[in-house]
């Protein structure tokens, strides 16, 4: 039996699973967790120590159809005005809780489109962030940038600010398909801010590219890729396109016979793999590839990498806080998440009050669980003596929790004496072996494509 067909039969065509950029999963949480939580987890931060601030600015000038993100639409720069006005208000709501000492080692800038802001208000907005949380040392300061929503101005006073990172987000470069996912951006557009970028003094340059889009084809995906390839990003995300119209209405807008099956979404995925490696990028996880030198590939040598919601990090911080609405949490105690509407988050904020309205503090075994699958996402491997080391539990204990799973996915994982692996040919299966360590009911609807 082929390899393809073994994937088959275990159902990797047919599946529908987390991307596990938490555990639990953001469907699973809930209203207990409440402002009051949210307070007091910051205030339990450690004295001295670093944190991650992720601000999220939800506005767009144009609604690309594929993307789920939650985003508005916006034709003036008003409401973005008014909304920065009100993170510096929530930025000072973090400054009464914070404990002293506190230092950044990691921000980051995303959306919608934070480059919407007017150079005069990022300067303003990283001031604000910087009196209240300064970035500590070897930080990172990156920023999502829109190359059709850039400009000198507002690069330089980003440059000026201190971002040290920047992502660009490019899908596909096919104008064909970008007619039909709505995002037109040429690779000369892209091109143009990658270079602009650079010249400003900041190398370190992320880039988004798309498998299973309307109409991609190896051949098509290929050609994307080497364009990708010639702008020469230290790291690059390959996400599959989730295609989710009952969650995303503007989807709707995308046909959805034009969609590759899942075997030719697989093959699309490969045939960008081997690109990026014949180039000499490192593979990181089940989606990212990074120049060896990139702080990715040396976490991943080094067994330090880590998954958050952002996707593969080196971040060591021990909390991620987000501000800005929808802005999600997470804290040695559990998740909190701001509220979704931006006109309820303004209300709360400006109230005096945190924004949480939805989230999971962790208990019973959420911790181990949370851990095994980040091991797995990362290293597909577990480690035992790790495990056992911090959550206490035997060897006895990590058997039950695996022979499941290798009594279900057979050759495709193995018991070693370290722990858990997937070999190469099961990695497709990643997510799915994940899910089976995952103890929370799981809505098929709520998640993407296992490939």
């Amino acid at each position: 039996m082929s390899t393809e067909s073994q994937l088959a039969r275990l159902g990797l065509f047919d599946a529908r699973v987390p991307r596990y950029t938490s555990y639990p999963t953001a469907p699973q949480f809930s209203g207990d967790t409440t402002p009051a939580d949210f307070g007091k987890w910051v205030r339990a931060l450690t004295p001295g120590s670093q944190i991650s601030l992720y601000l999220h600015v939800p506005f767009c000038r144009r609604l690309c159809w594929f993307c789920a993100c939650r985003t508005q639409g916006t034709s003036s720069t008003a409401p973005v005005l008014s909304y920065v006005e009100t993170l510096k208000a929530e930025l000072e709501l973090l400054r009464n809780a914070l404990p002293e000492g506190i230092t950044l080692s990691r921000l980051h800038w995303g959306g919608g489109t934070p480059t919407l802001l007017p150079a005069d208000s990022m300067r303003a907005l990283a001031a604000a962030v910087f009196d209240v949380v300064p970035l500590g040392r070897d930080a990172e300061f990156s920023v999502e940038i829109d190359p059709n929503e850039i400009d000198d101005a507002r690069l330089d006073a980003l440059a000026e600010a201190g971002m040290n990172r920047a992502s660009i987000g490019v899908q596909d470069f096919d104008p064909a398909i970008q007619a039909i996912i709505g995002r037109d951006q040429s690779f000369e557009i892209t091109h143009a801010a990658a270079t602009a970028i650079r010249a400003r003094g900041v190398q370190s340059l992320n880039a988004d590219i798309l498998y299973g889009l309307p109409d991609q084809s190896p051949q098509r995906m290929t050609d994307s890729v080497q364009k990708l390839l010639s702008l020469n990003p230290d790291r690059v995300a390959l996400y599959g396109y989730a295609h989710v119209p009952w969650m995303a209405k503007r989807q709707q807008m995308i046909p959805s016979d034009s969609l590759p099956r899942p075997e030719e979404r697989l093959e699309l995925y490969e045939t960008a793999k081997r690109l990026f490696l014949w180039d000499g990028y490192v593979e990181v996880g089940i989606d990212h590839f990074a120049r060896p030198d990139d702080g990715l590939a040396v976490a991943l040598r080094e067994g330090r990498l880590k998954r958050n919601f952002q996707g593969y990090t080196d971040d060591t911080a021990e909390a991620l806080v987000g501000l800005g609405a929808s802005s999600i949490s997470r804290f040695p105690q559990g998740y909190a998440q701001n509220t979704p509407a931006t006109s309820a988050w303004a209300k709360s904020v400006l109230a005096g009050q945190f924004a949480t309205a939805r989230g999971h503090t962790f208990r019973g075994d959420d911790l181990l669980r949370a851990r095994l699958i980040e091991m797995l996402m990362c290293d597909f491997a577990t480690d035992d003596a790790e495990l056992q080391a911090e959550f206490g539990i035997t060897r006895a204990g990590l058997d039950a929790l695996y022979r499941p799973v290798q009594g279900h996915f057979g050759d495709f994982v193995r018991r070693t004496a370290r722990g858990l692996e997937i070999p190469a040919s099961g990695r497709p299966l990643t997510r799915m072996i994940a899910a089976m360590f995952d103890a929370y009911a799981m809505a098929k609807t709520g998640h993407s494509s296992a490939v």
